[in-house]
C-alpha cells in the first residue's frame, strides 16, 4: 500500500482542567489541544487522517528557566517541521515504513542542528505517524491491529535494530486485542485524597468525582499510579494518607506504581529514599502491591555509565523503567543493558518506536535477570482522537492496564460541540456514557474500559470530526495563543 500526502493542516481547541494537575515541576490548568489533519491518496482513493495531542508544558523539555509560551512555541516548531518532512517524503508513492524512516531520520538531523531534545523532536514524528495511520486504515477499511500486522506497512524491524532482524510486527503485536483494559488512575502531587477534606471554596460541582476516595467508589478502580516529589518529609505523610485510602476503599486489593518524576540525580539517592519509605510499617500494603517504579532519575543522568553498577548492586530492588529518558529508538537498548526493567509506551513518543520497543523487550526477556516491562502511560489524553488512538495502540501492544488521567482532569468531552458529543456517544456506546449533566464521559466500570468499539474502528476514533468547528492554528496564535488561555 503506497500513498502520497497532499495536504497537512493544524487546528486548535483550547482546554481547561477541572482542577490543577501537578506533575514534576509543572502544575497544569490549561493547554491547547492540537489537531493534525493529513489528506493522502492511495491508488486514486483519497482519505483524511487525524491525530491530536494536548501540548502540555514541562514534560517534553523539563526546563524550569523557560516560560510556557516558549515551551509551546518550541513544540509547535517541531510539529510543523515534521509536517514539512512528512509531506516531502510522500510526494511520490511510498510505503509506510520507508516513509517513517525518512521522516524519523530527517527530523533527528534537524533536531541535532537546532539542539532540540529527541523526546520533543519525536512528538512531531509521532503526530505525523498517527495521522497517516488513521488515513491508511480508513482507506483499507481495516482496524489498526490488523493493518499493522499485515504486509501493507512494510515494517522491517531489523532496519531499526540488527538484533530484531527476521522478527515481524505480527510476532510482537497481538492478533486479537482484548475487549477491556484496566484503568490505572493517576494520583497527582496536588490531587485531593478524601472528599471530606476538600475546602468548600475548592469543591467542584460538575458531576464528576474529585477526591481519590470518590473516584475509587465511582469507577471501581483497582490500579493506581502515584506521583512523588522526591522529598521524604513531603512524600512520606502523603503516601501514608494515600495508602490508607487505598486500603479502605479497595477491600478486594489493589496494584500501584510510583512515578519518580525525574527527581533524583543518582540512583544511590533514590535507593535511600525508597528504603526509607518501604521501611515504614504503614506503607507495607503499598509496597507489597507495587508493580514498578517509573523514571526516578533525571533524564540527563538516567542512562549514565554508573547506573549499571548501581542497579546491579541493588539485588532486592524494584523493577525500574524509563519514561522521559526514552527519547529515541536508541534509548531502550541502552537502558536494558544498564539493568532497567523496561520502558513506557505513549503515543506521543511514537508508534513504530513503541512496536520496536515491544520487540526488544520480547527478544531480551528470556535472558533478563528480572521480568521486563512495557507499561502504558498517559499525558492527560482526552478523546475523541488522542485518547482513543492511544487505547487502540495499547490494545495492539497487548498492555492490560494503562495509566489514564484525562477523564479525571478534564470534564469529559464537554469542551466539544453538541454534534461531536453525540457522534462519540453513537460510535462508542460502551466506552462513553452520557452524564446526567449532558456531556459524554468515560464509562469506567469495575475499573475497566470497554474498548471493543475502538478495536473495530480504523484507528480508534471512528467518527468524522468537523474541523470547521475548531480554530486554525495560525488564527489561534494571532488571537493570543497561550496567553489567551
Amino acid at each position: 500500500m503506497e500513498f502520497q500526502i497532499h495536504e497537512i493542516h493544524f487546528h486548535v481547541l483550547p482546554m481547561r482542567t477541572r482542577f490543577p494537575f501537578k506533575y514534576g515541576i509543572a502544575s497544569l490548568s490549561a493547554l491547547p489541544h492540537l489537531f493534525v489533519s493529513v489528506t493522502l491518496s492511495v491508488d486514486g482513493k483519497t482519505a483524511q487522517g487525524l491525530a491530536s495531542e494536548g501540548l502540555a508544558p514541562k514534560w517534553f523539555t523539563k526546563d524550569p528557566t523557560t516560560s510556557c509560551e516558549q515551551d509551546l512555541a518550541e513544540m509547535l516548531a517541531v510539529v510543523q517541521n515534521a509536517s514539512r518532512i512528512a509531506e516531502n517524503a510522500a510526494m511520490q508513492p511510498i510505503r509506510y515504513f520507508p516513509w517513517w524512516q525518512a521522516l524519523y531520520q530527517e527530523q533527528a538531523r534537524w533536531a541535532g542542528v537546532k539542539q532540540i531534545p529527541s523526546l520533543l523532536a519525536n512528538l512531531g514524528v509521532s503526530l505525523m505517524e498517527r495521522a497517516v495511520l488513521d488515513a491508511l486504515c480508513k482507506v483499507a477499511q481495516t482496524p489498526l491491529h490488523r493493518w499493522l500486522t499485515s504486509d501493507a506497512p512494510g515494517i522491517d524491524l531489523g532496519k531499526i535494530h540488527e538484533e530484531l532482524r527476521g522478527i515481524q510486527a505480527a510476532d510482537v503485536l497481538t492478533s486479537s486485542p482484548a475487549d477491556q483494559v484496566a484503568v490505572r488512575h493517576t494520583v497527582g502531587l496536588g490531587d485531593p485524597l478524601r472528599a471530606r477534606d476538600i475546602p468548600a471554596e475548592e469543591r467542584l460541582d460538575d458531576g464528576l468525582p474529585q477526591g481519590l476516595d470518590e473516584s475509587i467508589r465511582t469507577y471501581g478502580l483497582r490500579y493506581f499510579k502515584i506521583k512523588v516529589c522526591g522529598q521524604k518529609e513531603v512524600d512520606l505523610p502523603r503516601l501514608r494518607q494515600i495508602t490508607a485510602v487505598l486500603v479502605e476503599e479497595c477491600p478486594q486489593g489493589f496494584k500501584a506504581t510510583l512515578d519518580g518524576n525525574e527527581q533524583f540525580q543518582v540512583l544511590a539517592a533514590f535507593r535511600e529514599f525508597y528504603d526509607a519509605l518501604s521501611a515504614d510499617p504503614s506503607l507495607a500494603p503499598l509496597f507489597q502491591n507495587l508493580l514498578f517504579i517509573e523514571q526516578p532519575l533525571h533524564r540527563a543522568h538516567a542512562l549514565a555509565d554508573d547506573v549499571e553498577e548501581a542497579i546491579a548492586g541493588w539485588k532486592d530492588g524494584p523493577g525500574i523503567i524509563i519514561d522521559e529518558a526514552d527519547s529515541s529508538v536508541k534509548d531502550l537498548p541502552r537502558a536494558l543493558s544498564l539493568g532497567y526493567s523496561g520502558t513506557s509506551h505513549k503515543n506521543c513518543k511514537g508508534i513504530l518506536k513503541g512496536i520496536t520497543n515491544a520487540a526488544l523487550i520480547q527478544t531480551r526477556a528470556a535472558s533478563a535477570s528480572r521480568p521486563l516491562i512495557l507499561s502504558g502511560e498517559d499525558l492527560a489524553n482526552v478523546g475523541p482522537v488522542a485518547l482513543l488512538q492511544d487505547l487502540a495502540m495499547m490494545a495492539t501492544l497487548g498492555i492490560s492496564h494503562v495509566e489514564r488521567n484525562g477523564h479525571h482532569y478534564f470534564r469529559g468531552l464537554s469542551m466539544y460541540s453538541p454534534e461531536v458529543q453525540q457522534a462519540v456517544l453513537a460510535a462508542h456506546p460502551g466506552l462513553y456514557d452520557a452524564h446526567a449533566k449532558g456531556f459524554p464521559t468515560l464509562a469506567i466500570q469495575a475499573g475497566q474500559l470497554d474498548i471493543r468499539s475502538i478495536n473495530a474502528a480504523p484507528f480508534g476514533c471512528g467518527i468524522e470530526l468537523n474541523l470547521e468547528s475548531l480554530t486554525p492554528l495560525n488564527t489561534w496564535i494571532k488571537q493570543g495563543g497561550m496567553a489567551a488561555l
